[in-house]
């Protein structure tokens, strides 16, 4: 397994594996996902974008994460600034990442591969915030929200409905940058 950045061509290039990924990790009808072509190609060119993908010994796709700096006009910021009050709104999105979609089929769960995606992506944000959207879960089982929750994330919006889907979702935010990663503990010897 390896994990590579990925430029807007690249993504563009793989955007029928893409789907397939967000389909599987989503749980998502057909349907939805055709519409979601369609948004992820408009995302490829939208101010900051930055992506990394998963990619198997063969070249196929596990995973993929991507986002970008969001603003006024974007659906999704648009949706959360709306629902914030004017303290948390400056507090989150003056200056904010958005990381957009991360996700790992669901056999390759797991295996660090959602860590090295996220903590790849937030390496190269640009922003002084960063925030994303999850389904509500089980915190102590569901692996997104523990990922979340590992890499410091706080509640900014809980039990929210976006239009068109039924599912209530949580708003995680933390602070950029990610701090530089410790060095390795020694082993424990007996």
């Amino acid at each position: 397994m390896r994990l590579v950045r990925w430029t807007p061509d690249d993504l563009l290039r793989r955007l029928s594996d893409v789907v397939a990924v967000y389909g599987e990790a989503m749980g998502y009808r057909a349907d939805l996902l055709e519409a979601r072509r369609g948004y992820i190609a408009t995302h490829v060119r939208r101010p900051g974008f930055r992506a990394v993908a998963s990619l198997t010994d063969e070249g196929h796709l596990a995973g993929f994460g991507y986002g970008y700096v969001g603003g006024s006009g974007q659906w999704w910021h648009d949706q959360v600034w709306r629902a914030l009050d004017p303290a948390t709104r400056q507090r989150w999105l003056t200056d904010c990442f958005e990381v957009v979609e991360l996700h790992v089929r669901p056999p390759a769960q797991g295996h660090g591969l959602g860590a090295g995606q996220l903590r790849a992506l937030l390496s190269m944000a640009e922003g002084a915030t960063t925030l994303l959207s999850t389904p509500e879960a089980d915190e102590h089982t569901s692996r997104a929200w523990r990922l979340y929750r590992r890499f410091g994330f706080v509640d900014v919006l809980r039990d929210f409905r976006f239009p068109g889907d039924e599912r209530p979702f949580g708003v995680l935010g933390r602070d950029l940058p990610l701090p530089a990663p410790g060095p390795t503990p020694p082993p424990v010897r007996s």
